[in-house]
């Protein structure tokens, strides 16, 4: 076989590897549907997991067969036959062969340590097991690959022997030889030294790389592999994994594409280069972190949302003038977008970009006039980081241009404990639209979901398009914790409608009225979105 040099294989093992991090559980559905998003970017091969490690890891695979996959090849897992087992008969095998998936990755133990330590067996033995698993799966017409586990810190204890595995792995006929930096320990130099020595005593089988985040050189040992001359690199999206996590497929893939030059992604038979699906790349994030019902990691490399926030006022009047100055990328091509987050930090220059970027073309004076009320506000506890939409009525209010949804006349709400225990919460909302009156009463699980929904309850007869949208997280921080039971509290909320998503922020003394307010702002920015989208 030989090496192509120009592009390298993506394989993914989210829902693998990824899965055995803490606090994660895809359900059958969910690892479907991330496969389908998977093979849609373009990755060369999806591992499924192990079909003989429990129901669902079987029922993904009779499913994911019947899937049709444009770009990528499903994968199944497993280790190498047991010992004193013929290969034929052997439990792993068998279900590997039988769950039907095209590759078949093995994987096999390439630390002398290991060998004599776990599979309790002689060196030679192992020899024999890894040879005769990998010839099987080709004798069935496998695509086989062989991860060497512990492969790093075989060679480091016995190089001669952990050669010696991957040998016999490709002498029977292994299509990948994948060096697993299984503990993580390793750093990039190490990596790329001895990925060199591989490379150059197995010049015609393609050398792959798998490695762990324990030293926070996941991506960095993988850059290096490939550097050596590794052409097949695994990971996973948003590098979830075991431990501190796998390396990152997020951040390897437009390293490799952007920085390194090579193609990376597979493009459904011409029709998209790689460069132009780089940019779903932060849509492949977000999805799989909201699937797995986990919190995006805000500051990741390129698919965060701070990857390109620019806070201080220096920075952001430099980038006004040319892009290039603090961003290393255009953000759009992977799919991310530019943010100028305003702060007490801010400069007028944070606030003429944000006004810029809306469509305003006001003078400076303008500007400094809402910074100083930006800066005021946070003096006072306000936050407008992740608080955006409080920031765009912030921008209308000051230049006269914000007519508010509704008038309140009151709001109350009531809680209750009752003989049985259960704590009851009650919101009363009166107010009114266009001179006409609601007056709304609805329970909830507490006071601020009480009065989230008689206010919706209050304005859907007016607004119904506030139906579609949803409050996804509440938070509240003490701002000025001195004060004890009399402090200051910020709420900041996100809320999303079925095309975006955004946050706003109340503060005050008293927790109702700081999420009434961030309540408030939310509907009102809905009801500015829909009314510019329809103007449009």
């Amino acid at each position: 076989m030989s090496v192509t040099f120009g592009k390298i294989k993506i394989y993914d093992t989210t829902l693998r590897d990824g899965m055995q991090a803490e606090g994660v559980s895809f359900s059958l559905e969910d690892k479907l549907l991330i496969a389908k998003r998977l093979d849609e970017f373009g990755v060369d091969y999806i591992e499924g997991g192990f079909p003989l490690s429990n129901p669902k890891e079987e029922q993904f695979f009779k499913k994911a067969m019947k899937l049709d996959l444009a770009n990528a090849k499903i994968v199944a897992f497993g280790s190498t036959k047991r010992v004193g087992v013929s290969v034929s008969e052997d439990i792993c095998m068998k279900a590997l062969l039988g769950c039907g998936a095209p590759a078949v990755t093995i994987v096999g133990k390439t630390w002398d340590m290991h060998v004599t330590d776990v599979l309790k067996c002689s060196l030679d033995e192992n020899l024999t097991i890894c040879a005769e698993s990998v010839a099987y799966m080709k004798e069935q017409g496998r695509e086989a690959i062989f991860d060497a586990e512990h492969f790093f810190d075989g060679y480091k204890a016995n190089p001669e022997y952990a050669i010696s595995v991957l040998a016999v792995a490709a002498k029977a006929g292994a299509d990948v030889l994948v060096l697993c930096e299984t503990n993580g320990g390793c750093l990039p130099h190490e990596v790329a030294q001895i990925t060199e020595v591989v490379c150059k005593e197995f010049p015609d089988v393609v050398i792959g790389i798998h490695t762990h985040n324990d030293t926070d050189c996941a991506v960095a040992n993988s850059l290096a592999a490939v550097t050596a001359g590794a052409r097949h690199v695994q990971g996973t999206i948003n590098g979830l994994g075991e431990r501190t996590g796998n390396a990152n497929l997020c951040t390897i893939i437009p390293n490799l594409t952007l920085k390194m030059g090579f193609e990376t992604i597979n493009t459904d038979s011409g029709k998209r280069r790689t460069g132009d699906k780089l940019t779903d790349l932060t849509q492949l994030s977000h999805f799989v972190f909201e699937v797995g019902n986990l919190s995006p990691v805000m500051n990741m490399p390129y698919v965060g949302e701070s990857a390109f926030a620019h806070k201080g006022g220096l920075h952001i009047d430099a980038l006004r003038k040319n892009e290039k100055t603090y961003e290393h990328i255009n953000p759009e091509v992977v799919g991310n977008e530019r943010r100028f987050l305003i702060s007490e930090l801010s400069g007028s220059a944070n606030v003429l970009a944000k006004l810029e970027k809306r469509g305003i073309a006001e003078d400076k004076a303008t500007a400094i006039k809402i910074l100083k009320l930006v800066q005021d506000l946070e003096n006072d506890g306000y936050q407008f980081e992740s608080a955006e939409a409080s920031f765009d009525i912030l921008i209308k209010k000051a230049m006269g241009k914000y007519k508010p949804a509704f008038d309140l006349e009151k709001y109350h709400i009531s809680m209750e404990r009752n003989p049985a225990g259960d704590i009851v919460t009650e919101a009363t909302v009166k107010l009114t639209v266009d001179g006409k009156t609601q007056h709304v009463v609805s329970e909830g699980d507490g006071p601020v979901n009480a009065l989230d929904k008689a206010l919706r309850k209050s304005l859907e007869i007016f607004y119904p398009q506030l139906r579609t949208m949803h409050l996804i997280d509440y938070k509240v921080r003490v701002v000025n914790a001195g004060a004890a039971t009399a402090a200051k509290v910020r709420v900041i909320i996100e809320s999303r409608d079925h095309d975006g998503l955004w946050g706003t922020v109340g503060v005050s003394e008293n927790l109702i009225e700081a999420s009434w307010e961030a309540l408030v702002d939310s509907i009102e920015y809905k009801l500015l979105k829909d009314a510019a989208k329809s103007s449009s």
